[in-house]
């Protein structure tokens, strides 16, 4: 059997990293977080940005010890046999294929906010997205690395090109009152704030694929986090130190900043800007999620016929080939029935949170008791287990999952 091919370094792995977790959040969070809890929003921007680290703390850690392909499912397994990756398994498998192209059409509906395009140019600008990425993927990590890389570097200098424009404007009568709404309101603020940094996890599938991942999936995964934390949190500096949310201003904060420098011209960079980040998010998703299906099927927790990779790219065709027909049932759906996205996205977003538990219950098996690793994992698995119980209806949506993960795991 062909195995998967070491090509990546830790500046593809950053870059890969950013892109799975600065998602369409840092387009319209910022000014939706401020006008939930107003200056106070910053406050929780940086607590979030700091509680990241343990996350990211403990994976590296994770990877360091069982660089698989497998990701979060084999640490799992490692920590609790193969019923209990199983089942995380079945519960990712409700996440990233619905997710996706939800991200998706998130992004093409704000580049449709800001230039005008219908319901069917944003669906084409979605279904786009997803397809160029797959075909990326079908082709290698190496040339799709290589363009995440070049396609990041263009967001961190749009984005720091947006703050730099903003920071002349910003006024410290902005600040006053810090807490119109209560901290209440700061911490509702906190919990939409969390799936902003959310897809750490998709880079530990690729650790077959680096050339010494127990090096450089560390770096990528500190200095992604610590890149992101940083545009995160001045973003929402400038949206609220220059007033660039509430009434009669939308939620499309980003776009305000940008025309401070750029005036008109600002709607259509912004719009790039969304362009680039949303299929950086996208491309980076599938690259780790594909990894681990494939894992998972080499394991036997799903069918086995996802387990065959290309003969030539020696990638996971089969897994990429059916996650392209769940992107189009799922596009099909928005077109069809037009359904909240935010209602739809609920589901993965638990799933997503589900699956750190798993993560965090099994590093604190794992690693040495009273370790570094350890006490992070202890952190973030109570502030994961505190946001899960935020996730409403959702909640139950990876317990279905769950259970039906561990009913293929026992008949087969």
């Amino acid at each position: 059997m062909n195995t998967l091919r070491r090509s990546l370094t830790w500046v593809q792995g950053t870059a890969l990293t950013i892109g799975a977790v600065l998602g369409c959040g840092i387009l319209i969070l910022p000014s939706v977080t401020a006008d939930t809890a107003g200056p106070a929003s910053l406050a929780a921007w940086l607590m979030m940005s700091l509680l990241v680290f343990p996350i990211v703390g403990t994976l590296s850690v994770l990877v360091q010890n069982v660089p698989s392909a497998g990701g979060i499912t084999a640490y799992v397994q490692l920590a609790f046999q193969g019923k209990a990756a199983a089942v995380l398994g079945w519960i990712m498998l409700g996440s990233v294929p619905i997710g996706v192209p939800i991200i998706a059409l998130t992004g093409a509906q704000y580049i449709g906010s800001v230039t005008g395009a219908g319901t069917g140019a944003i669906i084409l600008i979605a279904a786009v997205m997803l397809g160029l990425s797959l075909i990326l993927n079908m082709k290698g990590l190496q040339l799709s690395a290589k363009i995440s890389t070049l396609v990041i570097c263009l967001i961190i200098l749009l984005l720091a090109a947006a703050i730099a424009v903003s920071l002349p404007h910003v006024s410290s009568g902005s600040f006053h009152p810090f807490l119109p709404h209560g901290w209440h309101a700061a911490g509702s603020a906190s919990v939409m704030i969390f799936f902003s940094f959310v897809g750490w996890e998709m880079i530990t599938p690729l650790a077959e694929e680096f050339k010494n991942p127990k090096r450089d999936i560390p770096i990528s995964l500190f200095a992604a986090a610590a890149c992101v934390a940083l545009l995160y949190v001045m973003t929402a500096f400038v949206t609220v130190g220059t007033h660039a949310y509430g009434s009669g201003k939308g939620i499309a904060s980003l776009n305000l900043l940008m025309a401070n420098g750029a005036g008109e011209s600002g709607v259509y960079i912004t719009a790039c800007l969304a362009l680039f980040i949303t299929f950086s998010t996208i491309h980076a998703n599938i690259a780790g999620f594909s990894r681990m299906v494939y894992a998972m099927s080499r394991e036997g927790h799903i069918p086995r016929y996802f387990a065959r990779l290309h003969a030539k790219s020696n990638t996971p065709v089969r897994v990429l080939l059916w996650l392209g027909a769940v992107f189009c049932a799922v596009l099909l759906i928005q077109w069809v029935f037009k359904p909240d996205l935010e209602v739809l996205l609920k589901g993965p977003s638990a799933a997503f949170i589900a699956s750190y538990v798993f993560t965090m219950a099994a590093a604190l098996k794992l690693l040495r008791r009273l370790s570094i690793g350890w006490w992070f994992a202890s952190a973030s698995f109570l502030l994961c287990i505190g946001v899960y119980g935020f996730s409403g209806w959702a909640f139950f949506y990876p317990m279905i999952l769950g259970v039906a993960g561990l009913l293929y795991k026992r008949r087969n």
